[in-house]
Order: structure tokens, then C-alpha cells, then sequence
């Protein structure tokens, strides 16, 4: 009962929701870039939402299931094709043995996930399945997937042949309007943040830049960091930063003017200026954006901050339970 990689992608890893209360020593949490995405796609299979998946990028992976498995897609949409035909996102596909699940083009997003009901058995390592490809440990092998690689799973199911269940999860909550995004080549999202320490170290028109400019998705970005191009910002003189906490989502001002937004590899401290911290219920917008990409920025209260999170998390658990009632129905 395993899904074997037959065709590797460019940058697919296991991920979970992170390994934590270890920064002090150095080691960054990591975890999938797209949190609501992990979750979402747990959720349609009957799993706990933090159960780990695989993340892809593009180039994605080709897989063959060896077993009859229940999977969600979730996250961008990289065409996915299942024994030839085209599927869905965010609905569960049982899926028969033998059958190649394979990635032709981007439609948009950045991250897209894969999950199996009942997980997969991966080594734990401080409590996380994560894959931490510097320190080389967690996932598979520590590294990103290559051909040849199988990942088993913790249960199985009986039935063989495909289907696509009718259920549907509504993401609406948790992404900007994908139609909205692809009439458009540079289309753009707003991204909600809360002020960093270090904010008024700006000068005033660089704050007002910040908050009314545009800025791009740099092609130098990756799972540690996204970098932004825009109008170089200014600080009011010159200042250096004892290294300090950072964490996913904040937005660091680099010495030539341009920031870099910290992602899920983001290191566990930094000594750059933190400009301003991207709320965790905007952070699938951002992780999604692709390279020239455009966005900007608006601030809003810690209040706002954690309202919009609880918002977002009482429709994951709606979701969950409404999942594991559906897939009861039919056995599972």
C-alpha cells in the first residue's frame, strides 16, 4: 500500500505543520509553505488537519499508486491528470491501483499538496514529519523526493475502481479570487500585515511607499524567502540590528532597499529591519503568488489579525466534521 514516484519534480518534500519549540537551538520550524492547503486536503480525505502531505512545485512529480487510495488535491493547480484524465481540486478521488497521477502545466498558485487518507509512514523526527533538507532529517530521507521513492500508507481501503465524490470544499475563505487573478498577467493581491519593530525606522515616504506601492515576486524566491522588488525603501539613517526572533510571514528590509518575506525555511533569527509581519490568515495568498506576481500591503490591528485566523480556522473544523460524516457514509 505505498505511492511510488516514477518521474521526480523539481522541489516535492513531505511536509506537516511544522517542528517547533526548537529555534533557540537553531532549528527552523520549516512545515509546508500553504497551511490552509495542508489542511484542506487533510480535512477531504477524514485525517487530522496537521497530518503531513506532499508538497509540489512546479515541475511536479509523477506518481503510480500501488494500492486503491483516498486522496485530495488542494492549493494551486498544476492540471492534474489521473490515468489520462483531468481532476478536480478540492473534492476526494478514490483512486484504483495502478493508476499514474501526473502534473501537465500551471493554471496558477505556486504550492500544490496531495494527501491520503490515514497518512502517510513517515520517520518522526522532534515531533514533526516535516522535511528538513539542510539538516538533512524528517520526510523522506531528509531530501526531496526522487524517482524510485515509495511512501506507504498508514491505512488502506478495499474498493479498487476511480471515482470522484461529489463533495466540495469552498476555499474562498482562505485565497484571493483566482478568476479575478487570471484575466490579468500581473494581477494583484493585497496582503494584510501588522507593524514590525522596526517600522519607523523608515523614513515617512518610504512608509507611505510601503503601504501604497507595488511590489513583484522575485524570481530569486523559494521556500526560505520571497523577495520583492518595488521602490527601494529608505530608512532615516543608518542603523544596525542586534540579530533578533523572526518567524514565517516577516518582512525584512535588505541594504539595498528591497524586502524579503520570510517563508517556511526562513532561518531562526535575522538581523535585517522588520518592516512588518504578514498575518497568518493572508499568508496562502502570499505563498501562492508566483514570480511577477504583483502585490501590496495594508495594515491592520493584532485584533483584526486574530479575528480573521479564528475566522478561517472555525471553517477548517466545519469542514473536517462535515468530511468525516460524508466519508462515513460511504465506509470510511
Amino acid at each position: 500500500m505505498s505511492i511510488e514516484v516514477i518521474k521526480a519534480g523539481i522541489a516535492d518534500s513531505v511536509q506537516d505543520n511544522g517542528r517547533f519549540g526548537f529555534q533557540h537551538l537553531g532549528i527552523n520550524p520549516n512545515g509546508v509553505m500553504d497551511m490552509n492547503a495542508m489542511k484542506i486536503v487533510n480535512a477531504l480525505v477524514g485525517n487530522e488537519l496537521n497530518e503531513a502531505v506532499i508538497e509540489m512545485s512546479f515541475p511536479a512529480s509523477t506518481f503510480r499508486f500501488t494500492k486503491p487510495a483516498l486522496i485530495a488535491l488542494s492549493g494551486a493547480d498544476f492540471s492534474a491528470k489521473l490515468g489520462g484524465q483531468h481532476i478536480p481540486l478540492n473534492q476526494p478521488i478514490r483512486v484504483a491501483s495502478g493508476s499514474e497521477l501526473k502534473f501537465t502545466k500551471v493554471l496558477y498558485g505556486a504550492w500544490c499538496y496531495v494527501a491520503v487518507h490515514g497518512g502517510f509512514e513517515i520517520n518522526n523526527w522532534l515531533g514533526s514529519n516535516s522535511t528538513h533538507t539542510k539538516a538533512k532529517v524528517g520526510g523522506v530521507d531528509g531530501r526531496f523526493l526522487k524517482k524510485g521513492d515509495r511512501l506507504n500508507f498508514n491505512l488502506s481501503i478495499e474498493k479498487a475502481e476511480t471515482k470522484i465524490f461529489p463533495w466540495r470544499a469552498n476555499v474562498s475563505d482562505y485565497y484571493y479570487s483566482w478568476s479575478v487573478r487570471t484575466q490579468t498577467k500581473l494581477a494583484q493581491t493585497m496582503i494584510r500585515c501588522i507593524q514590525g519593530n522596526e517600522f519607523d525606522w523608515l523614513t515617512k515616504k518610504s512608509q507611505q511607499d510601503f503601504l501604497n506601492r507595488d511590489f513583484v515576486i522575485s524570481r530569486q524566491s523559494d521556500r526560505m524567502g520571497y523577495r520583492l522588488t518595488g521602490t527601494p525603501l529608505k530608512q532615516t539613517k543608518n542603523q544596525e540590528l542586534l540579530s533578533a526572533g523572526v518567524s514565517f510571514g516577516t518582512l525584512q528590509l535588505l541594504p539595498n532597499g528591497e524586502l524579503i518575506a520570510l517563508m517556511a525555511d526562513h532561518q531562526t533569527t535575522g538581523g535585517y529591519p522588520r518592516i512588518a509581519h504578514v498575518i497568518a490568515a493572508d499568508r496562502s495568498r502570499l505563498v501562492q503568488s508566483r514570480p511577477n506576481e504583483e502585490i501590496s500591503f495594508s495594515f491592520v490591528t493584532i485584533q483584526e489579525a486574530e479575528d480573521l485566523m479564528m475566522i478561517q480556522e472555525r471553517s477548517l473544523r466545519q469542514l473536517q466534521e462535515a468530511c468525516k460524516f460524508k466519508l462515513r457514509e460511504i465506509g470510511l
